[in-house]
């Protein structure tokens, strides 16, 4: 087998002397070829061409979640064919790891590495589906390039937070947990629409719901992790289904407290709910619109401010080793 291996060298969990144990651990199973990113989009610009080669079977990516983003939009960046393309394969090395995490991976690169190599030899694998965003028509924001996302995305507040977390981090600081619920706080506090949301969620046969403060959509579950706590937006969620959407119309003091509370106590069985939270499972597609620009994120990264995203859930889109 032939691999391409993707490294973030600022991958926040991997020191330079763990990632040469796991290249060199890796490159006992395959015929490997290790390359380090250098620029903001230099992994999505690998996993193109790796699609576009004719010898390449495997790309795994050695990073977070933001670097497993870049690589699957450069792979399918002419569209799904897991037959065809190669297959995926992650060794988590950031703060959070969401999307490893979701497809059973342990946390610790070390042990991911080892688990990988386990279904290498076994041959193991899956086809998951994923989100796509797309610009949408009739409005300015319509030549917006498509985009696809791994595990989640969101529009309004938590979008608003992932960009705070970004600047602390261009500033110096370390992405930690403490950091992101700093964030949480200061976003809360200066959120202007927190009360009377600009948000609508439209979709084919259905009555329009307006007045979402933040629509966060899911592509499998959970959510995100606080530390070791996973958290449930959107319980039901899977990669063998389509997206699910929770909406929040109001995010009052009284109202963050108790989502905030519900979020923390949240299970396989039950996520955030009550009189101004919408829960919707399954959807193949649904338009955001928004009476003001508002900050989207994907995969935990900021992707600056939008006032109308399509999102499609596309099934079996990509091939991954588990």
């Amino acid at each position: 087998m032939r691999a391409l291996l993707v490294v973030n060298p600022a991958a926040t969990t991997t020191s330079a002397r763990r990632r040469d144990v796991l290249i060199h651990a890796l490159a006992s199973e395959m015929k490997l070829e290790a390359v380090t990113t250098e620029y903001r989009g230099h992994a999505r610009d690998l996993g193109r061409q790796a699609a576009e080669s004719d010898d390449i079977d495997l790309v795994v990516a050695l990073g977070g979640d933001g670097t497993v983003n870049e690589v699957v939009n450069g792979l399918l960046h002419t569209g799904p064919d897991p037959e065809r393309l190669p297959g995926l394969a992650v060794v988590p090395g950031g703060s959070t790891n969401v999307f490893a995490r979701a497809l059973g991976l342990p946390n610790d690169p070390v042990e991911a590495t080892g688990a990988l190599l386990d279904a290498l030899r076994e041959r193991r694998e899956r086809v998951i589906g994923l989100g796509l965003t797309s610009g949408t028509p009739g409005t300015e924001d319509e030549a917006v390039p498509d985009r696809w996302f791994t595990f989640n995305a969101g529009l309004g507040f938590d979008a608003g937070v992932v960009g705070r977390v970004e600047q602390q981090r261009e500033r110096g600081k370390k992405s930690t947990h403490a950091l992101y619920v700093r964030q949480v706080v200061r976003q809360f506090l200066g959120e202007p629409h927190r009360r009377h949301g600009t948000i609508t969620l439209e979709r084919a046969g259905e009555e329009p719901v307006g007045d979402l403060v933040v629509a966060i959509v899911s592509n499998t579950s959970p959510w995100t992790y606080l530390g070791n706590r996973p958290m449930y937006t959107s319980p039901k969620a899977s990669f063998d289904t389509g997206i699910d959407v929770l909406g929040l119309s109001r995010l009052s003091t009284a109202a963050v407290a108790r989502y905030g509370t519900q979020l923390l106590t949240s299970s396989p069985e039950r996520g955030p709910h009550g009189r101004h939270a919408l829960s919707l499972h399954d959807l193949d597609r649904f338009t955001l619109h928004s009476k003001v620009p508002l900050p989207l994120q994907m995969d935990g990264d900021h992707l600056g401010l939008r006032t109308s995203v399509t999102f499609t859930g596309v099934r079996r889109a990509l091939r991954v080793i588990v």
